[in-house]
């Protein structure tokens, strides 16, 4: 007979059966190798992108593929002093922001009244927005940029900010959405009972619970904010905006477009502009997995 033994993770046997054996699977071998060839292929030129600031561009032509020689901070120094480049962090860090707000107070909201409320149409307006999943950004380049146009939106932070919303609600619906179902209905009712109404429950209870839900998806916006190009490039850099006040994706097109010939700097330049999302989002992995499993869970 054997038992379960959460504490060992696995089984042990009592009496006389035998003791199962682990045979060796010959597949890990291969499922390692693989493993670290597309985290080398993930991580390699992220890697080459760091270790080429600290090079002067003399020796990335001398040798391409090699470690500096001599390491040199003339590039991160010269790039760190630049206030242009602060001024692209600042604006990255505004539309950033805004669209993480934006994305989470506007998407629980949604969220809410999808999972929480009974009403006709409830199952094609939760359809309506995980098909806007498949309503990429460019086909709509051209509509949204004439209707930023007509608002008086185009080339100001707020005609990204609110277009950058759009495009991620369904994402955060269809996170989100599963989270507050999975939170029981005698909570609400005995929130009812003391006489707690549906928006102190949103309030009080249902925002806490669903906090994991809520980092998840902001966190997620706030990258993709952060990383986002196509749509700054067609709302801002056809602006009157300055080219200090463009977000650092537009910004490190700029400079590499600039000082083509300055090869460790403009490496140095596109180091220093990945490294606030890439702190955020290894801050907050083990946030997103918790939110995402919380997810498919409901």
């Amino acid at each position: 007979m054997s038992v379960a033994s959460p504490a060992l993770g696995g089984t042990r046997t009592t009496g006389h059966d035998p003791v199962p054996r682990h045979r060796f699977d010959w597949g890990q071998p291969f499922i390692v190798l693989l493993a670290l060839v597309i985290a080398a292929i993930a991580i390699g030129p992220v890697l080459y992108v760091f270790v080429g600031g600290f090079r002067t561009t003399a020796d990335l032509n001398a040798n391409p593929v090699g470690l500096p020689s001599p390491w040199t901070l003339d590039n991160w120094s010269a790039v760190l002093g630049s206030p242009r480049f602060w001024g692209n962090v600042a604006s990255s860090m505004i539309l950033a922001v805004g669209t993480t707000a934006g994305v989470v107070i506007v998407g629980v909201m949604a969220a809410f009244v999808i999972a929480r409320y009974t009403f006709r149409g409830r199952e094609g307006l939760y359809l309506l927005f995980a098909a806007g999943l498949m309503f990429p950004l460019t086909v709509a380049a051209l509509p949204l940029t004439l209707l930023l146009r007509t608002l008086g939106l185009h080339g100001t932070f707020l005609g990204v900010i609110i277009p950058s919303i759009a495009f991620a609600l369904p994402t955060t619906i269809i996170i989100l959405v599963p989270f507050l179902r999975a939170i029981p209905d005698e909570l609400e009712e005995a929130a009812a009972i003391d006489g707690t109404t549906r928006v102190g429950f949103f309030w009080r209870i249902l925002l806490p619970l669903s906090m994991p839900g809520l980092v998840t998806v902001g966190v997620l916006a706030f990258v993709g904010s952060w990383n986002g190009y196509l749509l700054p490039l067609l709302v801002i850099s056809t602006g009157t905006l300055p080219q200090e006040l463009w977000p650092l994706p537009l910004g490190v097109t700029q400079f590499s477009t600039q000082y083509s010939q300055d090869t460790g700097a403009v490496l140095a330049y596109t180091s220093l502009s990945m490294i606030p999302a890439l702190v955020f989002f290894l801050f907050a992995e083990k946030r997103i997995v918790g939110g995402l499993t919380g997810a498919v869970k409901g």
